[in-house]
């Protein structure tokens, strides 16, 4: 058994002080938005901004007069309505007669072979004449010189597709907890300081902001090619970066803002359709996660609490270099950085999270998604 402590716990140590410093040193070393200066006029390409809603109500007047004040000479916004049911497309209306920035585009149905969402979003194209291409989220805020900053530094570093790294808005202590948890897990995923690197396999795309370049965009397929992807914010960063183009990735803090979701039993249901499909609606995958998870973020503290000699040793590194990364998250999200602490515990509702979200979605067959069902056979046939 001290054998089996000493291989287990040493693996642990080692990840982390070879792999996980890595991906810590990476993530110290990514751009800052807010240090690149403002584009003039005259070097502001044409943006389409895009977004899709689907009964937004509630939400979309602030982020319509967010989206309608940004500072940039040369930005068309367009508004998809996916067959909305509440007061969305009045709304949409309503600000597109007075502002002339704004269009909108209604869809009635959805054609067999599509998600709603990745539909919506191949429509807006379609309608669109910008250079650059933003897709976005209908909740998403931005400040007023966000897109000037992100024009300057796409022609800094030669970039194709962009990705902005912004605020998430965590109220309670549930938020805190998952979101930053969530964080560190999607760097160590993804290693998003990679992403820029020719011959790396890495790639990245948040919901909340890609940008990417037309030609780019018509070359890798559009969102013809995402049609049936759940998570097509990463799919399409996926579909950039394999077709031989040129990624990045820069963090903007509080220059692109949402708020997620509301309290843990959002945070719960939200993410309900997405993490199976993270793991490629594969079961194998799924539980190897959740292994990692677990092996990786809680059975270190109990190596530190009852393990003796060089297995304690091991399980102690393997605790504090990943707190010690958590709290480098916490600080960049702005927020306490005691919440590292609480790693196991957002490792455990994380694994639920993974578990629940492959349940449901094998006991249903498939996903319900803003209304509308896709059955499984059919996700999984379609995958990028």
């Amino acid at each position: 058994m001290h054998i089996f402590g000493l291989l287990f716990f040493g693996a642990i140590a080692l990840f982390w002080l070879t792999y996980g410093l890595d991906v810590a040193y990476g993530a110290v070393r990514l751009p800052w938005l807010s240090s690149f200066a403002s584009s003039a006029d005259s070097d502001c390409p044409r943006i389409s901004l895009i977004f899709a809603a689907r009964d937004e109500e509630e939400k979309l007047p602030a982020a319509l007069t967010t989206l309608i004040e940004i500072d940039y000479p040369n930005l068309e916004i367009i508004a998809v309505d996916d067959r909305s049911q509440d007061a969305t497309s009045r709304i949409l209306d309503e600000f597109a007669s007075t502002h002339n920035r704004l269009k909108v585009v209604h869809i009635n149905e959805l054609p067999a072979g599509w998600l709603g969402k990745p539909h919506a979003l191949q429509k807006a194209y379609e309608t669109s004449t910008g250079e650059w291409l933003l897709f976005t989220d209908a909740d998403v805020r931005f400040k007023l010189d966000t897109l000037r900053r992100c024009a300057t530094l796409l022609r800094a570093l030669e970039l194709d597709h962009l990705t902005l790294f912004g605020d998430v808005e965590m109220v309670t202590f549930w938020e805190k907890v998952i979101i930053s948890f969530f964080g560190m897990s999607f760097h160590l995923a993804i290693r998003p300081h990679r992403v820029t690197r020719p011959h790396s396999r890495a790639y990245v795309g948040v919901g909340a902001f890609q940008m990417v370049k037309r030609t780019t965009y018509e070359a890798c397929g559009a969102h013809r090619r995402l049609a049936m992807e759940v998570i097509d914010d990463v799919q399409l960063g996926k579909m950039i970066k394999l077709g031989g183009f040129r990624s990045g990735v820069a963090l903007a803090q509080d220059a692109v803002s949402v708020r997620w979701h509301a309290g843990l039993s959002n945070l719960v249901r939200g993410v309900e359709k997405n993490f199976f499909a993270a793991a490629h609606f594969r079961l194998s995958e799924v539980f190897l996660q959740a292994l990692t998870l677990l092996s990786f973020n809680v059975a270190p503290l109990f190596g530190v609490l009852f393990a003796h000699g060089w297995v304690r040793v091991f399980a102690a590194i393997g605790l504090l270099i990943p707190i010690c990364f958590l709290i480098g998250v916490d600080t960049v999200m702005r927020i306490s950085p005691f919440y590292a602490l609480t790693l196991p515990l957002a490792a455990v509702v994380f694994t639920y999270m993974l578990l629940r979200s492959a349940f449901i979605t094998l006991k249903q067959g498939g996903i319900y998604w803003r209304g509308t069902f896709y059955p499984l056979k059919d996700l999984r046939r379609n995958h990028l």
